[in-house]
């Protein structure tokens, strides 16, 4: 709900102005922005979370998906990594990492992020868009039927942040708007 607010907060300061006029980021927009990219990794950190509790039932977790994939650019990959071979490091996309998430040979699940924070202020490319990097650190742990702990790991995460001035009509006026998608989530280092 927080996140729905934030949007519209951030869609209806483009009123009054021509889109085409607006290719930059004012300081007030810029923290409207921020703020959103880092509400939307809270709001996959949740959705991981969800997707990656055994207790979740197999159509809520899909619909979690669904909602978590609207999250990504398109054809965006989440990388994988393991403390057993820390070197290999596998990348899939978005689906397809969360459906191996949903599938994964515990019994039990617990995903914890923490320290979410931006290691890259916004950097307009050419296009106009404007691109960062949130770094995020990933507690895994996995148990077996018995409950005991038989796997752990932290993954330092970074996530590219894609910022993009976009259209809409609304009453019959063009409005434009910053808009805030998530990219490829790249494994920086894996510990136990």
């Amino acid at each position: 709900m927080k996140l729905a607010y934030l949007w519209i907060a951030i869609l209806l300061s483009g009123i009054g102005f021509q889109a085409t006029a607006q290719d930059d980021l004012s300081p007030e927009r810029k923290q409207a922005v921020d703020s959103l990219a880092l509400e939307k990794v809270r709001d996959l950190s949740k959705y991981i979370s969800i997707i990656g509790s055994k207790e979740t039932p197999w159509s809520e977790a899909n619909r979690v998906i669904d909602r978590a994939e609207e999250l990504f650019m398109p054809d965006s990959e989440i990388g994988v990594s393991s403390i057993n071979n820390p070197e290999d490091i596998n990348y899939f996309n978005v689906r397809k990492y969360f459906e191996r998430l949903m599938r994964l040979n515990y019994k039990k699940v617990e995903i914890e992020w923490y320290n979410i924070e931006y290691m890259s202020d916004l950097q307009k490319q050419p296009d106009g868009t404007y691109v960062g990097v949130i770094t995020i650190f990933q507690k895994f742990k996995g148990y077996d039927a018995e409950g005991r702990l038989v796997y752990q790991d932290t993954t330092k995460k970074d996530i590219t942040v894609f910022v993009k001035r976009k259209e809409t009509q609304i009453g019959g006026r063009l409005i434009g708007f910053w808009d805030v998608l998530l990219g490829d989530m790249r494994v920086k280092e894996t510990s136990k």
